[in-house]
């Protein structure tokens, strides 16, 4: 390679001030500058050839053309190895968003149950309540029956005193007060 940019630099030093001589003239004559690119060419062609450059040249574009199929192997191998990397993942993506509709589905359905579930829950409780509800109803309607008698017996049993205490008198009243106590403890038990 070092013998080569010897050679090149030699054939600069040479061949590049004859064209500038070439003038006019017979063509095999350095003055014709028609001959003299000619022969400089002829010359670096040669200096070519002897330095065996366009086999190295060859050598060169082979190894790298040879990389460059390399390369390209490896991409062909790469791209398969992710397409079917991509195929993986698109099943699994099919999956999982299969999965996903079925949970979806799922809690959908137990939501459903949970509201009719719920719903008849509440039925109960209302049912319960309003049960509870007449139950204390009743009981009051019962309290307040029982204290307006109870009431009632009082204001009758003042008034009959009231009535008795004029009518009578403290034999007559004894005996009465007998009887009716007698009455009470009959009806009582």
């Amino acid at each position: 390679m070092k013998q080569s940019v010897i050679a090149i630099a030699v054939f600069v030093l040479v061949a590049a001030p004859l064209p500038a001589l070439a003038a006019q003239g017979p063509f095999f004559s350095l003055k014709n500058t028609d001959f003299v690119v000619l022969v400089g060419f002829l010359l670096f062609a040669g200096i070519l050839l002897y330095f065996r450059i366009p086999g190295i040249l060859g050598k060169l574009l082979d190894k790298r053309a040879e990389g460059i199929r390399a390369e390209l192997e490896e991409a062909r191998k790469l791209r398969e190895e992710a397409q079917a990397i991509l195929a993986s993942y698109e099943r699994k993506l099919k999956e999982v968003e299969k999965q996903a509709e079925e949970l979806v589905e799922a809690a959908r359905e137990e939501g459903e149950l949970m509201a009719r579930e719920a719903k008849e829950d509440l039925r109960e409780s209302i049912a319960r309540r309003m049960r509870a509800a007449e139950e204390q109803i009743d009981a009051a309607r019962a309290a307040a029956v029982r204290e307006v008698r109870d009431t009632a017996v009082g204001v009758a049993v003042s008034a009959a005193r009231d009535v008795l205490a004029k009518q009578m008198d403290a034999t007559r009243s004894g005996k009465l007060i007998d009887e009716g106590i007698k009455e009470a403890a009959a009806k009582l038990h």
